[in-house]
């Protein structure tokens, strides 16, 4: 059980970590009003496809951005159409392992502590999570 409580403590990181780098991306790019548009100011050479902004670089990819912070902890987010965040367990997994003090877990205790918080996160399509409005 320790170590779904050690998954659990990660996913709920991965989303802690996750809204601060909403609230920052939101403070330094005024026109940014969700997470996801970062996708259209890219796309519209507005800002880069990588950069530094505030205490996160970021490199948007596809169909998603991922963040890396002055201490290395990195966050990886995909988007739907609808511009909701989005994440597997492979990108939970390289959060943890991208912290000052690495999480490893296995993919088993991730799925365990994902479906232990349905709610506030639900499963969009098979493997991908978001969080509940």
């Amino acid at each position: 059980m320790e170590r779904v409580g050690a998954a659990r403590d990660l996913v709920l990181g991965y989303v802690q970590a996750l809204n601060a780098i909403d609230e920052a991306m939101r403070v330094a790019i005024l026109s940014l009003e969700r997470l996801a548009d970062v996708l259209g100011l890219v796309r519209s050479r507005r800002i880069s496809r990588s950069g530094h902004v505030g205490a996160y670089s970021y490199t948007v990819h596809g169909a998603g951005c991922r963040f890396v912070s002055g201490n290395g902890t990195e966050v990886d987010v995909d988007f739907s159409a609808d511009g909701s965040e989005v994440f597997d367990l492979w990108r939970l997994l390289r959060f943890g392992l991208s912290l000052p003090e690495t999480v490893d877990v296995t993919d088993e205790d991730l799925r365990s502590a994902v479906q232990s918080l349905q709610p506030p996160l639900k499963e969009v399509r098979p493997g991908w999570f978001s969080v509940a409005n």
